[in-house]
Formats: structure tokens, sequence, C-alpha cells
């Protein structure tokens, strides 16, 4: 049977029993030619707190064009969208891992209630990409997901420079290695102007996972924010949706167990973010996909490190556009045999075909060639053992040592480590703890990126180690260890620990441990009282109370029925 393209929407716009639904539609514009056609849904997460999303509405103009032109009829709409730079380090970065979910839900909740035929995503800052993909995967309907772009970047004394360089600023200023007035003049030229952070932080980790994954037109994602043509890759990106809805291609078609593995590879293979586990992890939820916190170790060091990026790196997200863009990077693994090509993408094409007109710019130095990659494994790392029963995550894509063993320092929230480093009171050698920062614990498990820059900042990234149940910002560079599992406010082993007891990261041996007996851990845990909520209504409660371990996503638990 050939596929009707306004199946969904036709239950809401024809007959004569939805004329009072009509004429509420055309109250603001719609008229009888605009409801008899498909109606494409578009999510949108603009906002005017940050810079990352902030040109999203006006790229929605142009992908309403593009849906226009092939035939649909767009209506628009705005979800919640919270910045992890502008609130980290305060209680408001606690609403950003929960905003993802939220995000998904508000996606769900109008494409149930709207019936739209087909969906585009708008996104940029962190959590809104995996909630929008979220969303798209539990309403199974023709969708994708289109990047706002990265911001370009800053230039201080003749360098590249992005957030991150502000915040490792503000510790190096601290320990009295820059000026007041040097700080300042990082902080005035690091963000040039709208988009999402420019190195493969967590946003531009996210943007290529969507590339890699097939939910994201190839080739759209990588056009910084505010290149003109942008512009054209949204009214294509509107063209694209009208084609992906009369071919009937929906989300689940294209989220296979062999995309997440490309999509895992792409983050090894470009030094990513380790929040990319907790999304991927999520997603694959959505789909009853089994998807294991250790097969991200297993493809990571299968896949070499072949993109010379920010933290670890040298170059930002604009980089990878100049130099060919993701459809390179893309190209580059199915060459080298760590992606699999066959895969479907949204626009029908496989993988292989979608990248197969990558061009790359002569001389370029950040996607390297096949056969010379920078590290010989990627990225990404699971530690275990009686700190992580149930694993812990750490990025080495950059030159970070592969072993440390020191007293820890024990801290129980992110604001009081962060007054410890601010004040010198860390020393070489330590291991700094911060817990009751997990999912329940937070809640919302907020990123650490004050705390670890201030660290590189004060000149301590190669002598200290930081381990947390919280997570990491994707320009977390050095020996940092998040998302330790059990959690803290569970129960954890985490929660045993105490000032000065022998704290050891192996990398090699993906082994996380403390100095201490399987008993003697027993002990203190049997002791133990979890604290007191933090929070004991809204959403902050209900999120804790429902919110699953970072080992599975940390994702909202559905009651039993």
């Amino acid at each position: 049977m050939e596929h009707d393209p306004k199946a969904r929407s036709r239950v809401l716009t024809d007959g004569k029993s939805r004329a009072a639904a009509r004429a509420m539609l055309k109250a603001i514009g719609f008229n009888d030619a605009d409801l008899a056609r498909p109606i494409i849904g578009i999510a949108n997460t603009w906002i005017e707190t940050m810079p990352c999303n902030y040109t999203l509405r006006e790229l929605a103009i142009h992908v309403k064009e593009g849906i226009r032109a092939a035939g649909g009829t767009p209506m628009e709409f705005n979800t919640v969208a919270i910045s992890d730079g502008v609130t980290m380090g305060t209680e408001g970065m606690k609403a950003s891992l929960i905003s993802r979910d939220m995000i998904a839900d508000s996606i769900e909740l109008m494409g149930r209630g709207y019936l739209f035929d087909a969906m585009i995503a708008l996104v940029a800052c962190d959590k809104t990409i995996p909630g929008a993909a979220m969303g798209l995967a539990r309403l199974n309907i023709p969708g994708l997901v289109l990047y706002g772009g990265s911001i370009m970047p800053g230039n201080y004394e003749g360098r590249d420079v992005t957030v991150q360089h502000v915040f490792e600023a503000i510790g190096a200023n601290a320990a009295g290695r820059i000026s007041d007035s040097e700080l300042k003049a990082i902080e005035d030229v690091a963000c040039p102007g709208p988009g999402a952070c420019g190195g493969q932080y967590t946003a531009n980790t996210m943007a290529t996972v969507m590339e890699m994954i097939g939910l994201a037109p190839m080739g759209s994602s990588s056009i910084p924010a505010v290149d003109g043509r942008k512009a054209d890759a949204a009214e294509e990106a509107g063209r694209q949706i009208m084609a992906v809805l009369r071919a009937g291609r929906k989300p689940r078609d294209i989220l296979t167990r062999t995309a997440f593995e490309n999509a895992i590879a792409g983050v090894a293979a470009t030094g990513g973010s380790t929040n990319a586990v907790l999304h991927l992890l999520a997603l694959a939820r959505e789909i009853g996909l089994d998807l294991k916190i250790d097969d991200f170790d297993q493809i990571s060091t299968r896949t070499p490190l072949y993109v010379d990026l920010m933290p670890g790196g040298r170059f930002t997200a604009v980089d990878v556009d100049r130099a060919g863009g993701i459809q390179l990077i893309a190209q580059r693994l199915i060459a080298a045999g760590h992606v699999d090509g066959a895969m479907l993408t949204v626009t029908g094409a496989t993988l292989a075909e979608a990248s197969a007109d990558a061009v790359e710019t002569p001389g370029q130095e950040v996607i390297r060639p096949v056969g010379q990659p920078l590290k010989p494994t990627g990225g990404l790392v699971i530690l275990r053992g009686n700190l992580a029963p149930d694993g812990a995550v750490v990025k080495v894509a950059g030159h970070e040592r592969p072993f440390h063993k020191g007293p820890a320092r024990v801290f129980d929230s992110e604001e009081a480590a962060m007054t410890a480093v601010l004040m010198q009171e860390v020393k070489a050698g330590d291991v700094i703890v911060i817990r009751y920062e997990g999912p329940r614990g937070g809640p919302g498990m907020r990123e650490m990126l004050g705390v670890t820059a201030a660290i590189v900042g004060q000149g301590l990234g190669e002598s200290v180690a930081l381990v947390t149940d919280g997570r990491f910002s994707g320009a977390t560079r050095g020996l940092m260890v998040g998302h330790v599992a059990p959690e803290a406010a569970r129960g954890g082993p985490i929660a045993a620990l105490r000032d000065g007891d022998e704290v050891t990261i192996d990398i090699d041996g993906r082994t996380l441990s403390i100095g201490l007996s399987t008993q003697e851990i027993a002990d203190r845990l049997a002791n133990w009282q979890p604290p007191a909520p933090r929070y004991t209504w809204g959403v902050m409660a209900r999120y804790a109370a429902c919110v699953s371990s970072a080992a599975e996503g940390a994702v909202l638990e559905t009651p039993a029925i």
C-alpha cells in the first residue's frame, strides 16, 4: 500500500467534525490549502539565554521555506534549553541533564498532541541534541535533526581560544599566574558571536554523533553557526524532510545496533565528550536496544584517534569544517574499516554514499590520513574496580598519564571542592573526590568544568586527578574520572571514602580502586546513612526519585503499571 504522507494529521484537520480545529488554526494564518498538506512539526530549541541556540529562530525561517517549497506545511514550537556554560558551577547546572529528558518529553507530547506527519528538530547546546533524538525515537515518525553549528573561535594573542580557555584562566588567575586584566581580556574575546562551544566538546560531539548514526543529513552539522551556508543547509533540510516523509522512513529504521557502533566510533576517533556515553545509552533505551557501558570501551579500543581537536588537541570545530567536514571524518573511518558504511541514513543514502563526495582541503592537519592516527586507540575508557563496581568513564584523548595513585581529598559538593582548589589547598599528587553529585544525589549530575579547568589553570593538570559521581564538560582535560557508579547517594563505595584513603587510577588496567578491603568498605557502608534529599518538591525531587544510574544513561524509570 502506498504511504499516505498525511496519515497522522488528517485525523486533526479533515472532515466536518474538525471544523472547530480548522477555525482555530485559520485564526493564526493557516488556510484550507495549508491544512490540506502534510503538517511538519519544527521542534525548536531557540532561547535567548545563551549563544549556542541563539541563531535557531532565524534558522527555522529557512527550514520552513524548504518545507513549503516541497509541499508541506510547517508548524513551529519551542522547548526548553539549559546552557551548561552559563550555569556551570552553580545550582542552575543541576537543571542541565534534567532538561534532556524534558526536551524529549516536550517533543513527544507535541508530536502526539498535534499528530504531526513528520518533524525536524533544531538543536545546538548539549542536551538539546540527545533530547531531540530521544523524542523522535519515541514518536518514530519521519524526522531528522538539524544542528545550529559551532561558534567561531576567539583570538587571544594570536591563538584560537574558546570558553574552555576562560574557565582555565579563572584557575590561573586564582593561582596568581595571570592578572585580573588578562582574565578580563580572555573573557572578552573567547566567544565572538553565536554558536555552540567551539571544540569537540559535548555539543559538537553529539552533532558528530547525529551524522554518524544517521539522524542528521551528512554535511549539515559542521557548517558554523554564522556561516551563510547554514541557511542553505536549513532550507535543504526542509526539502529533505518531505522526501523522508514520502518514503515513510522512520528513526527506528535508522537506529540499528551497527548505527550506534558507528556513532561510538565517531566519538572515539574525534576525542569526543564523555557525555556521549550517557546520551547514547539513553537513546538506545528509547528503542529497546541493549547497549552497555562496556561497549564504549570495546569500540574505543579498536578505533584510533584520527581528529586533532580541543580540548586534548590543537584545533576547533570550525577547523573540521575547513578541513572537509564531518563527512570527511566518516569517509576516513569507513576507508579504515572502523565504521560500517552500509548503514542507512535519514536521506535514504547509506553512510558511505552520503560521505562519498567529501572534499579534503589540501594541507589540512585536523583529520589525519588513514593509517596515520594520532593515537592507536580512541578517547573513551571505561574503568571498573572496588570504587566503581558498575563502571566509571574517563577521556584520554590528549596526553593524559595512564596511572595515578594518591591520597583522596573528599568533598561532598562541587562548591566545596572549588573553594579548596581556588584557595590552593589541593596539592600535587592528590586525588580530588567529589561525591553526592550523581544523577540522584545532585540531583542532575552536574558537570565539573569549573573545578577541572581551575586545576589545569593552576598548573596541576599533570599532577592531580579528580574522581566524581558527577560528570564532565566536553571541554574538560586532564586525568578526570566521572560517572562513578553506583553513586554516593545510592550507597556506592564512593560514599565510604575518607580523606587520606589511597585511590588508584589505572587506565591501561581499566581499574579504579581504593586501598581498602572488601570488608572495610562494607563496614563503613554499614554505618552510612543517605543524606536528606536536597529537594523535596518540584522537578528536581521528581527527577531524583525516578532517575536511573549513570551506568544506564541516567534515564527516567517508568514505574510498572
